[in-house]
C-alpha cells in the first residue's frame, strides 16, 4: 500500500525548495553585479506601495475578524503587526507621493522603522498562545497601540531628522545604518519563519504553513534590499516584486484560515441544533417509553400500560426518521426538497391528511435557514392533522417581492387568533423561536372554521 504523505513532512520538503530557488535567484543577483540596479520610478513605487498597503490592511482585517470568531491571542498580534505596516505604508509613503511633497530624510526613516515595528510584532507573533476574554476591548487595544507607535515613530523621525543619514545621496556610500535596517528586517522575517513553522509542525493549523511561506518570500525580499538598497522614496528594485508575491500569499493564506473558522463555527452551531433536535423531539418519547415501561415494573395493568408504550415507540421510530430527514437536507447529503417530500409521503401514507407541496426551484436556502424551514413545516402540517382536525394542506416556499415566503395552511376548523398564550399552543411558540433563529418573521392568520395559515417571511 502506498503511504500517504505526512503533510508536515510536505510542508518542510515545501520549504526547502522554496528556499533552494529564492537561494539561486539572490545568488544569480550577487555574481551578476548588473542585475543589483534599483530604477526610479515614482509612479510605479506609488502603484506598489498601494498595493502592499491595501494587502496589509485586508489580512489585518482578516486577523481582526478570526480573532472576533476565536480569540486567539496570535490572530491579535497579526492584526496589530500588519495594521502598524499598512499604516506605514500609508502616512509615510502613499500620502507624500500623492501630495507631491519631497520627502525628507525623516519621513524616510519613518517609513522604514515603521515597517520594522510591523514586522517584530508579526514575529512575535508565533509565541502568543491562548485565548483573549474580552475580544472588542483587546481589538480596540490594537488600534490604538498601533496609532500611538505610528505617532512616535514620526516624531522621532522628524526630531532625528538632521541627524539621520542621507538616503537621497546617491553619489555618497551606502549608509550602514540601512544595511542594518535592512538586515534587522530579514532577521524578522527569518524569525517569522521558524516560529510560524514551528506553531505549524505542533498545531497542524493551515494558516501557520501561510503564514511560514508568506514569512520565506518576506526574508528574500529582505536580502535583496540589503544588497540593492532603496536609497529614495521612489525606488524600485526587485525585492519590491518578491514582496508583491509575499502580501499575495499571506492574503490567500489568512482567507482560507477564515473561510475554516467560518466553517468550524458553522459546525459548532448545527451540533447545538441537533442537541435541540434530539431535546425536543426524540428524547421525550423516550421518556415516556421509560416512563410507561417503570410502571409495568411497578405491577401497573399491561392492558392499559402497553397500547400506550406502543404508541410512544411508534412516535419515537418517526421521530427519528423526520430528524433524519431534516438532518440530511441541511448536512447537504439530501437536497432540501427531496428530504421535505419524503417526510410529507410519510405523513400522508395513512390518509388521514393530504398535503400539497409546492416549493419554487429558484428559491434558496442556507444550511442554517434549511433544518429550521423542515422543522416549521413539520409543525404546522402536525398541527393541521393532530389539532385542527384538517383534511388537506398546502405548503408553499417561493418567493413575493423579493422576499423568501414559507407559508403552511390548512382546512381544518381554526382559532380565534386573538386569543393569547394556551390557544396557540407551545407548537406556535416553537416556530416563532425557529423563525426568529433565522432571522425570520412569522405571522399567524386563523379563525373559527376558516382554517389556520401560517407564514414566515425570511432574510433576502
Amino acid at each position: 500500500m502506498r503511504r500517504e504523505r505526512d503533510p508536515v513532512e510536505a510542508f518542510l520538503w515545501g520549504e526547502v525548495l522554496l528556499f533552494a530557488l529564492l537561494g539561486a535567484a539572490l545568488a544569480l543577483f550577487l555574481t551578476h553585479p548588473g542585475l543589483r540596479t534599483s530604477y526610479h520610478l515614482p509612479e510605479l513605487k506609488v502603484v506598489l506601495a498601494t498595493l502592499f498597503a491595501l494587502t496589509s490592511g485586508l489580512v489585518a482585517a482578516l486577523t481582526a475578524k478570526r480573532f472576533a470568531v476565536e480569540g486567539r491571542r496570535v490572530d491579535l498580534l497579526l492584526c496589530c503587526g500588519f495594521l502598524i505596516t499598512a499604516a506605514s505604508w500609508l502616512a509615510f509613503s502613499i500620502v507624500p507621493a500623492v501630495a507631491q511633497e519631497q520627502s525628507g530624510r525623516g519621513e524616510l526613516w519613518a517609513a522604514l522603522v515603521g515597517r520594522l515595528l510591523g514586522a517584530a510584532v508579526i514575529a512575535v507573533a508565533p509565541l502568543a498562545y491562548g485565548r483573549a476574554r474580552r475580544r472588542r476591548f483587546a481589538l480596540f487595544n490594537v488600534l490604538a497601540t498601533a496609532l500611538v507607535a505610528l505617532v512616535v515613530v514620526w516624531a522621532a523621525s522628524r526630531s532625528l531628522g538632521f541627524r539621520l543619514p542621507n538616503l537621497a545621496d546617491r553619489g555618497a556610500p551606502v549608509p550602514a545604518s540601512l544595511i542594518g535596517a535592512n538586515a534587522v528586517g530579514a532577521l524578522l522575517s527569518l524569525l517569522a519563519v521558524i516560529g510560524f513553522s514551528g506553531r505549524y509542525r505542533k498545531h497542524r493549523q493551515d494558516l501557520d504553513s501561510w503564514l511560514a511561506l508568506g514569512s520565506t518570500l518576506l526574508l528574500a525580499a529582505s536580502l535583496h534590499y540589503i544588497f540593492t538598497p532603496l536609497l529614495a522614496a521612489g525606488d524600485v528594485s526587485q525585492g519590491d516584486f518578491i514582496m508583491v508575491l509575499a502580501y499575495g500569499v499571506l492574503l490567500v493564506g489568512v482567507w482560507r484560515a477564515i473561510r475554516s473558522s467560518e466553517f468550524g463555527r458553522a459546525v459548532a452551531e448545527e451540533r447545538a441544533r441537533v442537541a435541540r433536535e434530539i431535546h425536543d423531539g426524540l428524547a421525550q418519547y423516550l421518556f415516556a417509553i421509560a416512563t410507561h415501561a417503570s410502571m409495568l415494573e411497578a405491577g401497573a395493568d399491561p392492558e392499559d400500560l402497553l397500547p400506550k408504550l406502543k404508541g410512544a415507540a411508534l412516535a419515537a421510530q418517526q421521530e427519528a426518521r423526520f430528524a433524519i430527514l431534516a438532518l440530511s437536507s441541511a448536512s447537504g447529503r439530501s437536497p432540501f426538497d427531496a428530504a421535505l417530500r419524503r417526510f410529507v409521503d410519510v405523513l400522508t401514507a395513512d390518509g388521514a391528511l393530504e398535503v400539497e407541496l409546492e416549493i419554487d426551484p429558484l428559491v434558496h436556502l442556507g444550511p442554517d435557514e434549511q433544518i429550521e424551514v423542515f422543522r416549521i413545516v413539520q409543525e404546522g402540517l402536525a398541527n393541521a392533522r393532530l389539532h385542527a382536525g384538517a383534511r388537506t394542506a398546502w405548503v408553499t416556499i417561493g418567493g413575493r417581492g423579493g422576499r423568501r415566503v414559507v407559508a403552511v395552511r390548512d382546512d381544518g376548523h381554526g382559532f380565534d387568533s386573538n386569543d393569547s398564550g394556551e390557544s396557540a399552543g407551545q407548537g406556535l411558540s416553537n416556530m416563532r423561536d425557529r423563525a426568529a433563529a433565522i432571522g425570520g418573521a412569522l405571522s399567524l392568520r386563523s379563525a373559527p372554521g376558516a382554517g389556520t395559515s401560517v407564514e414566515v417571511v425570511l432574510r433576502a
